[in-house]
């Protein structure tokens, strides 16, 4: 059976653009509150699993006035809010709990990270933990990485754990494994790949080394 190779990398993706714009803004604070409540109509809505006509039909609203609803157009009235309220099954107050809600930040100063354990730190990779948020919105939790290695570390066997990790190099060169594939990554290179599958560094180039690790998974789920 032949042995794993070298994946030379893609050309630049042309597929569909998307679907978020990073750099979307809210046009006015009046539209704040009207795309918090249209957030959480909508969020309640799917977790019933039914669709804007089925919940116009219980709540005697209109198709159209429930999509500008949903999409923050129109600011609904209380008698709306109540009926709304009735056909999701939750409280007036729930609409309203994403509005002004606090949106937390970490910022850490050049060398001032936490240097954390995990399995690799035995192997002589130091990881430093950029910045942790113990809870959001989003229902996911991501965990920025600084790695470095040296001449006094191994190469570690592969790792395997839940969410999506994304690698940029920073200094040095490896060779990184993915599954049955291999990355010969250099400064400026990137990886972004499903962490379910084995993986790690399978060749140590060029020492010293530092990339940028980001792992995401859903929250009460850690990443091993």
């Amino acid at each position: 059976m032949a042995g794993p190779v070298i994946v030379s990398p893609p050309p630049p993706a042309r597929g569909k653009p998307l679907s978020q714009d990073p750099h979307a803004v809210r046009d006015t604070r009046e539209n704040v509150l009207e795309v918090a409540i249209g957030h959480e109509v909508r969020s309640f809505r799917k977790k019933l699993g039914i669709t804007v006509a089925d919940l116009a039909v219980t709540t005697g609203l209109s198709v159209g006035m429930l999509s500008k609803i949903e999409n923050g157009i129109t600011s609904p009235s209380l008698t709306t809010l109540q009926a709304l309220s009735r056909a999701l099954g939750v409280p007036v107050t729930a609409f309203f709990r994403g509005f002004e809600e606090e949106r937390k930040a970490v910022f850490v100063k050049a060398g001032s990270g936490v240097d954390v354990e995990r399995r690799g730190t035995r192997a002589g990779h130091q990881y430093t933990l950029l910045g942790h948020i113990g809870s959001d919105s989003s229902g996911v939790v991501v965990e920025p990485y600084l790695i470095s290695l040296t001449e006094d570390s191994d190469v570690f066997p592969t790792f395997q754990h839940d969410g999506m990790e994304f690698l940029y190099m920073l200094e040095g060169e490896v060779v990184y494994r993915h599954g049955s594939n291999l990355y010969r990554m250099t400064p400026g290179d990137s990886l972004f790949f499903d962490a379910d599958a084995p993986h790690g560094p399978e060749e140590l180039t060029h020492l010293p080394m530092r990339y940028l690790s980001i792992i995401s998974y859903p929250h009460g789920r850690g990443n091993g």
